[in-house]
C-alpha cells in the first residue's frame, strides 16, 4: 500500500505542478484557449492564486516524505487538494461543464487516498 501510496502522490504532484504552472505564467487567453474557461470569468490574481496553491500543494506532496522533515504535511497538502477538487467541481457544475467535473472528482479521490493512508495506517 505504500508503493500505491506514493504513486497517487507523485501523479497528484505532476498534475498540480503542470497546471499550477501554467496558471501563474499564462496570460488569460491562452488559459481560457487551453480549456480553462474559469480563467474568463475569474481575477487574475485568483487565477494566479489558485496556480501557487497547486504548485505548493504538489511540493508538499513529495518533499516532506522524501526529506523526513515534517511529514505531517503530505496528507495535509492532499487534503488541501482535496478541498480544491471540491471548490473545482462546484465551479465546473455552475458553469454547466459537465464533462469537465470527472477528471475533478477522479482527483479528489486520489487526493483523499493518499490523506487517508497517510494520517492513517501508512503514516510516514
Amino acid at each position: 500500500m505504500n508503493i500505491v501510496l506514493w504513486v497517487l502522490a507523485g501523479l497528484l504532484a505532476a498534475a498540480f505542478l503542470g497546471a499550477g504552472l501554467m496558471k501563474v505564467s499564462q496570460p488569460r487567453e491562452k488559459l481560457v484557449e487551453k480549456g480553462m474557461g474559469f480563467a474568463a470569468d475569474f481575477p487574475m490574481g485568483l487565477v494566479r492564486t489558485i496556480g501557487a496553491l497547486e504548485i505548493l500543494a504538489a511540493i508538499g506532496l513529495i518533499l516532506p516524505a522524501v526529506t523526513g522533515i515534517a511529514p505531517v504535511f503530505v496528507p495535509l497538502a492532499a487534503l488541501g487538494l482535496v478541498a480544491m477538487m471540491i471548490g473545482a467541481a462546484i465551479v465546473h457544475f455552475q458553469r454547466k461543464e459537465y464533462p469537465a467535473i470527472l477528471p475533478n472528482l477522479v482527483l479528489l479521490a486520489m487526493a483523499a487516498v493518499v490523506a487517508w493512508g497517510r494520517f492513517g495506517p501508512y503514516a510516514f
